[in-house]
């Protein structure tokens, strides 16, 4: 059987250079706040926001929190999202949903199920790649890169690995 090897799209550091561009757009929209949140949705997206989380702290002065939201992303209709703090603690806050890859938005619109039930100032998302196929009404305020695919391909985003950090097209 042959296998068709990965594209490679981004490499290690123009990935850390989106970020850094998006760390930085992130403070210029967020300026006057006290704290942002960071959610991160398990696996790469939490990833992403720990990294976003780093580089704001080089260049904002206001404080980051870090949030994980963790569900099953296969389940067809909205799963129980669940998160490691209570929703008291970002009640009157500004919140950036993160996440790798905004394909569809269902995992996005699922994810901002802990938000709608407490009172927020702000709800932004921000993605590394946006691939544009829009299903469900979310965009992402911040986007490392657009990219347009088929329905057929595969964005794979690897953060965790050091050794194979990329954004790959299969």
């Amino acid at each position: 059987m042959n296998t068709v090897q990965p594209t490679l799209i981004l490499n290690a550091e123009q990935i850390r250079q989106k970020i850094r561009r998006i760390a930085f757009q992130i403070y210029e929209n967020n300026f006057e706040e006290p704290a942002l949140l960071l959610a991160g949705i398990s696996g790469e997206g939490y990833v992403l926001a720990q990294a976003l989380a780093r580089e704001l702290q080089t260049i904002a002065p206001f404080s980051i929190n870090l949030l994980q939201l963790d569900f099953d992303k296969a389940q067809v209709a909205q799963p129980l999202v669940r998160s490691d703090q209570p929703a008291t603690d970002y009640t009157n806050t500004v919140i950036i949903v993160v996440d790798d890859v905004l394909y569809t938005g269902r995992t996005l619109a699922f994810s901002l199920q802990p938000f709608l039930s407490v009172p927020v100032r702000k709800l932004q998302v921000a993605v590394l790649v946006d691939r544009n196929h829009p299903r469900y009404p979310v965009s992402a305020d911040y986007k490392g890169y657009e990219l347009s695919t088929t329905l057929t391909e595969h964005v794979d985003v690897v953060l965790s690995d050091e050794k194979r950090m990329g954004v790959y097209l299969r």
